[in-house]
């Protein structure tokens, strides 16, 4: 796969189900670690909840959901089914419920932990990462703009140029498709061009 889905920062939804209150956090979260974190800082601003249910989606297949003392099957699995409806990844989604008072039974507390959790991705920005490489090249100032032509029409994206005895080019495109854009390179600096690929990773493109 060379790229996926995921949702850019934080957003949150709330859901009312008979006088409960189900408020949903979705955050970017690309390791454990940040999924963790994320699910630790929405516990510690919601002490008094009664349950703060939580699943996580990441690229390389690891999931994780707690039902967090509700029922079996009604809470985290629901809120992890919701992600996965979304066809996003690297992403947590906590809903902190307040007991309104009234039991809602199973079916009420699976219809009110997919609504919060839908609710919070729904109203997130989407975002598609790529596997891509970072690129620059240095460049006498004679053959800058033809060096930047040749690089925008290999729909690299060009990030700003720095100045100084030289010029150095930077720019990202995705992994694997670098191969013909050196060359032309090359072929214009006569072979003089170093030019420097960065590791494949995954960011927005």
């Amino acid at each position: 796969m060379d790229q996926y889905r995921t949702i850019r920062g934080i957003s949150t939804f709330e859901y009312e189900e008979k006088r409960s209150r189900f408020i949903a956090t979705a955050a970017f979260a690309d390791t454990e670690e940040a999924a963790l974190a994320v699910l630790e800082k929405v516990r510690a601003a919601n002490r008094t909840a009664r349950h703060n249910v939580y699943a996580y989606v990441l690229q390389n297949g690891r999931t994780r959901y707690s039902d967090d003392g509700e029922p079996a099957k009604t809470a985290g699995t629901p809120v992890l089914e919701a992600i996965g409806h979304a066809g996003i990844s690297d992403v947590i989604v906590v809903v902190t419920r307040y007991f309104g008072g009234i039991l809602l039974g199973t079916g009420g507390l699976v219809r009110a932990y997919t609504a919060a959790a839908s609710g919070a991705l729904q109203s997130a920005e989407l975002v598609t990462m790529r596997l891509v490489v970072d690129c620059s090249v240095r460049l006498p100032y004679a053959l800058f703009e033809q060096a930047q032509r040749v690089v925008s029409a290999s729909g690299a994206k060009l990030s700003d140029p720095v100045f100084d005895d030289a010029v150095t080019l930077q720019w990202r495109m995705p992994a694997g498709t670098e191969g013909p854009l050196c060359q032309k390179l090359g072929e214009l600096t006569r072979g003089s061009a170093e030019i420097s690929v960065s590791e494949p990773e995954f960011a927005p493109f």
